[in-house]
């Protein structure tokens, strides 16, 4: 069994935590707010913007989950979560000679600027022009090029539990369509990630990347349309599209050929099967 720390637990890295510590591994959750965490983690409350909290980490540990989350949706918050404070988590595991087995980080789809629906995978460009993807792709560059073994994930967006907003937006009729072509979304299930990560985990010698995306890529309008279904309420309304909508953006369809040739076999293998879920489990 593995010594394990969870810095920046926050959605993903709580669900990763209970999911380890089920399997037996001794899980210390980092962040400011520990007593949100779940029992079976032990709290490590720590600000990773501060390198002096960082100076007492739990001893001998065999692998780190950095899956930190910026504070907002600035530049700065950006910089803040995955350049600074993963390079004080490094400086602050070097200098404790922690003698990890891998540190791995979960980064975002955000990284690829592609927009016209093309796909991408671990080889595929990235030249990101907002600074969010930046950040990110920053971040990766510092992990990868560091003291330690490392694995990035790319996640696409998540959803789950307490992130139902969708649904909440078709029910309302607040969704709508763009007219055009079609905009690809890349999306995985909470419990997917945490499965993804502990997959990687126990592999004896996993890839440097990964992307972290279920297998369908579908067309926002096809998952509106199948969400008013299974709500019974009026499909989405069609608008004419604007020049420019960020949505369009980030319009691309992301590979994940690589992560299930891994052996990851996933839970949620589209958006039906994880939206169903939630919408079962009325948890919305």
């Amino acid at each position: 069994m593995a010594n394990v720390l969870i810095a920046g637990c926050g959605y993903v890295g709580s669900a990763l935590g209970a999911r380890l510590t089920a399997a037996g591994h001794t899980v210390w959750g980092l962040c400011r707010r520990p007593d949100a965490l779940p029992p079976s983690i032990h709290p490590l409350l720590a600000d990773l913007t501060a390198p002096r909290t960082l100076q007492a980490l739990p001893p001998a540990l065999d692998f780190v989950f950095y899956t930190t989350a910026p504070d907002g949706s600035t530049d700065e918050a950006y910089r803040a979560a995955y350049v600074d404070g993963l390079g004080h988590l490094l400086q602050a595991l070097t200098s404790q000679g922690q003698p990890l087995q891998r540190l791995f980080l979960t980064s975002s789809t955000a990284v690829y600027a592609q927009s016209g629906g093309e796909w991408v995978d671990e080889t595929s460009p990235t030249i990101p022009v907002h600074f969010s993807g930046a950040r990110l792709l920053e971040g990766e560059r510092l992990l990868l090029n560091g003291p330690f073994p490392a694995t990035v994930l790319r996640l696409g967006g998540i959803y789950g539990p307490g992130r139902t907003g969708l649904i909440q937006r078709v029910r309302q009729g607040a969704a709508v369509c763009l007219d055009g072509p079609p905009i690809y979304t890349n999306r995985i299930h909470r419990d997917d990630c945490a499965g993804v990560l502990h997959h990687l985990m126990m592999l004896s010698n996993p890839d440097p990347l990964y992307l972290g995306v279920d297998d369908d890529p579908a067309d926002q309008c096809t998952v509106l349309h199948w969400l008013a279904a299974q709500l019974g309420v009026a499909p989405p309304r069609i608008e004419a599209s604007p020049g420019f909508d960020r949505r369009r953006r980030s319009n691309k369809r992301a590979s994940n050929t690589r992560l299930v040739a891994s052996g990851y076999v996933f839970r949620y293998r589209s958006f039906r099967e994880g939206y169903a879920a939630l919408l079962a489990a009325a948890d919305f």
